[in-house]
């Protein structure tokens, strides 16, 4: 019995954590909206979760931040421009592409640009493994004998 109560607060715990009644608006469309553009923050702790899908308490202020100005009658860009100005590009799942970001997004092709070019120098480098390179004289005059003793 003990299991099956561990099981379900395992389970239910995500859940709770968006869903508490509470933290709800209690108009089903603004809470939805709501809860849209939490999926749109990054939780500041766990930084691969957004707002609506994180268990933390920093998290969990930011939604009833969001849910507050949802509830104010702020438009979906004001609400995710108040976060932003107070947290910065890093609270954005996706942010954008400035001048300070380009080498972030950017980094990857660089290095497999490199990697590449890499490769590359490093074929043409290197001898050609099934090359056959020609024979000596001497080598030559020993096939010859060889070939004259096959043919007797």
């Amino acid at each position: 019995m003990r299991r099956l109560a561990l099981a379900l607060c395992l389970l239910a715990g995500p859940a709770l954590a968006v869903g508490l009644p509470s933290e709800m608006l209690r108009d089903p469309a603004l809470e939805q909206r709501a809860r849209d553009i939490g999926h749109e923050l990054r939780c500041l702790v766990c930084q691969n979760q957004s707002i609506e899908e994180s268990e933390a308490d920093l998290a969990r202020d930011l939604r009833r931040i969001v849910r507050e100005r949802v509830a104010m009658g702020e438009d979906n860009a004001q609400v995710v421009s108040y976060v932003h100005d107070r947290y910065g590009d890093f609270v954005l799942l996706r942010p954008p592409f400035t001048a300070a970001t380009a080498l972030l997004w950017g980094a990857p092709f660089v290095a497999l640009g490199g990697g590449l070019l890499a490769i590359l120098m490093l074929r043409r480098r290197r001898p050609d493994p099934l090359a056959v390179a020609p024979l000596s004289p001497d080598e030559q005059a020993r096939l010859a004998a060889l070939e004259q003793d096959a043919a007797r």
